[in-house]
């Protein structure tokens, strides 16, 4: 389709009437989570002793008993259908970063020809979803299909469209967890039992600590009709080709700009569903990049915010939808210009209200501080390979590096103030913690201006593991990931260390020294050991990449090898003494996360191919020939020197379209047997080091050759709308 045409397209289309939207006339106070089956609903819904006993159990961590369920389910049931719910299912967090339901309606014989309305607590609590077909890295056969979902308790169900879903935990008949919700429940176990033992030490009375999370989605909008143009983005997320707009982010007058009113009016439309189904939905922004923008709710317990970030996704594309657009979740789905994150800021609590990444106002409560903020650095540090192999993707390896993120390099940010408080810690020449206060006022001497309360850090964004204040800011996270991966990976480690630390602690106690001795003792050597993983400085400078290295933290780059992290001795250890992963378990994941790697790039491999060969090649040619026949006429009409002075700027076009040409048509085969090569290889792990290696260069090469096409052939017969049509809202 010409540009013209495309335009036109575009404009019939946002003048459609989008589907209507009922805004409601009350306060999202008035209707947030009237599509949850939370507290209050419960409440209404069920008999105080059945409402009590499941309160129990959610805030000790209690199994139920089956009486207890019916009593849930049937309550649980006259919500749903009053709410006009006429199914139900398990929703899980299968190892694909989505989600995945099987529908059931709520009828059952009646024994009399007819059925009736029923829900057991036997399907409420567990189900058996077909286990064959998701990946699961060799655990299950295709032909040993079984595999159950369970119930989980802490997470509560809630209505989609006209299907109550219920959030469970997916694991195979053998025992082994399939999904992300397992070892995220372990590891926010793992956290809550180790967290609370050190918190102790400062506070007796401390049963549990908290995990909280607070993500920050980055997302782009395109045009539905300029989308469907695109078979790259349909198939792949991202464009596998495009010369970079002449404008783009250059004037960094997008990020915090003016809505647009079409996005203003999805935006809109998206808070409204996710309040009613329980998502605190508060801030909205225009991002860096044309047309790239960001949503960020209020913190939650980590496992309810990271189902609701999965819900979120998958809203995000329905209501786009509505309003004619197409939500991109790739992490980089335009070259050129920033890609998209999922930023997981991450902090702890007990359960008596003490935030323990935020300093206080005496010396205990900033000796609880620096003692937390010691381990975790020791965690990281310990664990740095790791966590980049959590967060790692062939999507995610797009993005990172890229000079608008992180770099593939993991390390802590704090601040110089507490930079400063750290590094007198560990010399010895600070025992009085006073003035770590998380603000203090300041004032800009101007009357209409009142005073400023100034954090104790500023921020660095090209750190990918940031102290933000009273937090902990894991920047590297993709967007279109599942955030219990580097939930896991983060809280595991942390737990396996304050477990560490409170037994060295307790041996000094034994030995005869006063806590606070003990407990500075411990953080010292920290601090110490974990020195290295210690940067504020440029995240993005070559000179990092060097000194990183001398440092000896992980650089490695090919996304197939990071992930070998997962099963080097200390984290098969460290997972295994925290109850997270076993072996087995870490053995299979691997083996899916190196089959999901090389399954992309073999994807955007062949559509790469088809568009190269089908669409550019064809019109490149034509516009060539039109060329050739413009010289012959030229030259007819004009001869000598005067002749060949005319048409020699047509002769060099001809000569450099045939050269790209050539290039690309070369790079496509040369890709193909490198594909052909690559699949032959029976391991995963070498089949995706392959495909890195050897199928990914060509495919570079020829992206290269065919933006440079973009610039030559005419307008009006390149195939494809361009980065100038896809990235500017109309």
């Amino acid at each position: 389709m010409s540009s013209s045409l495309r335009f036109k397209a575009v404009e019939e289309a946002n003048n459609r009437k989008a589907q209507s939207v009922k805004l409601p006339s009350e306060r999202p106070t008035e209707y947030f989570g009237e599509r949850v089956f939370n507290r209050a609903t419960m409440f209404r819904y069920l008999p105080k002793e059945t409402y009590d006993a499941l309160q129990d159990a959610i805030e000790n961590k209690k199994p139920i008993s089956r009486s207890l369920a019916d009593s849930v389910a049937e309550g649980m049931k006259r919500w749903a259908t009053e709410n006009g719910a006429r199914h139900y299912t398990h929703w899980f967090h299968p190892l694909t970063d989505g989600t995945a339901e099987k529908h059931d309606a709520f009828i059952e014989h009646d024994g009399k020809g007819g059925v009736m309305e029923t829900f057991s607590g036997k399907l409420l609590v567990q189900q058996e979803p077909d286990a064959s077909s998701f990946p699961n890295g060799g655990i299950r056969n295709t032909f040993e299909a079984r595999g159950y979902s369970a119930w989980d308790i802490s997470s509560p169900a809630f209505i989609l469209g006209e299907t109550l879903c219920i959030p469970t935990i997916f694991i195979s008949y053998t025992g082994e967890s399939l999904d992300y919700k397992t070892p995220l429940l372990r590891a926010l176990n793992a956290v809550d039992l180790a967290g609370a033992k050190v918190a102790r030490l400062f506070d007796p009375e401390v049963k549990h600590v908290k995990c909280f999370l607070g993500w920050e989605q980055e997302y782009f909008l395109v045009d539905e009709s300029l989308y469907g143009a695109r078979p790259d983005l349909v198939m792949t997320g991202r464009t596998l080709m495009g010369h970079e707009s002449p404008k783009n982010q250059q004037l960094e007058d997008h990020y915090f700009g003016s809505i647009p009113s079409r996005v203003e009016a999805f935006m809109l439309d998206l808070e409204i569903e996710c309040h009613r189904l329980g998502i605190p939905a508060k801030t909205r922004h225009n991002e860096v990049a044309p047309n790239q923008f960001e949503l960020a709710p209020i913190f939650e317990e980590t496992n309810l915010a990271n189902d609701h970030n999965l819900l979120l996704m998958t809203l995000m594309a329905e209501v786009a939808r509505r309003h004619n657009f197409r939500v991109l979740l790739h992490e980089k789905p335009f070259s050129g210009i920033n890609g998209s994150g999922k930023h997981n800021n991450w902090s702890l609590g007990t359960d008596r209200g003490k935030m323990l990444f935020a300093p206080g106002k005496t010396p205990e409560d900033n000796l609880q501080f620096v003692t937390f903020v010691a381990n975790v650095m020791a965690a990281v540090h310990k664990h740095n390979g790791l966590l980049k192999a959590s967060i790692m993707s062939a999507t995610n390896a797009h993005r990172l590096g890229a000079n608008e993120a992180p770099p593939a390099i993991i390390s802590i940010f704090t601040g110089s103030r507490l930079a400063d408080v750290l590094d007198k810690i560990e010399n010895s020449t600070v025992t009085d913690l006073m003035g770590l206060s998380g603000k203090e006022e300041y004032s800009l001497g101007l009357a209409q201006i009142p005073d400023l309360m100034i954090d104790n850090t500023d921020r660095n964004r090209t750190s990918p593991f940031a102290f933000t204040g009273n937090r902990f800011e894991f920047r590297a996270v993709g967007s279109s990931a599942n955030c219990a991966s580097a939930m896991i990976a983060l809280n595991a480690a942390v737990a396996d260390q304050l477990n560490s630390f409170h037994a060295a602690v307790e041996s000094r106690l034994e030995k005869g020294e006063s806590r606070t001795e003990a407990i500075l003792a411990e953080v010292r050597r920290l601090l110490k050991e974990s020195k290295a993983i210690h940067f504020d400085g440029n995240g993005y400078s070559d000179e990092w990449q060097k000194e990183a290295a001398g440092r000896g933290l992980d650089c490695e780059t090919c996304p197939p090898k990071i992930f070998d992290a997962y099963l080097r001795p200390e984290s098969v250890e460290m997972f295994e003494r925290t109850g997270v992963f076993t072996k087995v378990e870490l053995e299979a994941r691997n083996e899916v996360k190196w089959e999901i790697y090389t399954k992309k790039i073999q994807i955007e491999a062949r559509v790469l191919g088809d568009l190269a060969m089908n669409h550019i090649i064809p019109v490149a040619t034509r516009y060539q020939s039109m060329l050739v026949d413009n010289v012959v006429k030229l030259k007819s009409l004009f001869s000598g020197q005067k002749g060949a002075e005319i048409v020699s700027h047509d002769l060099d076009m001809i000569e450099k379209i045939s050269r790209h040409m050539f290039v690309i048509k070369a790079k496509v085969e040369e890709m193909v047997a490198a594909r052909k090569k690559a699949n032959a290889i029976e391991d995963e792990r070498e089949k995706a080091i392959a495909y890195y290696n050897e199928v990914l260069p060509p495919m570079e090469a020829i992206r290269y050759h065919i933006d440079k096409l973009e610039l030559m052939v005419d307008n009006e017969m390149w195939p494809l709308p361009k980065y100038r049509e896809l990235l500017f809202i109309r």
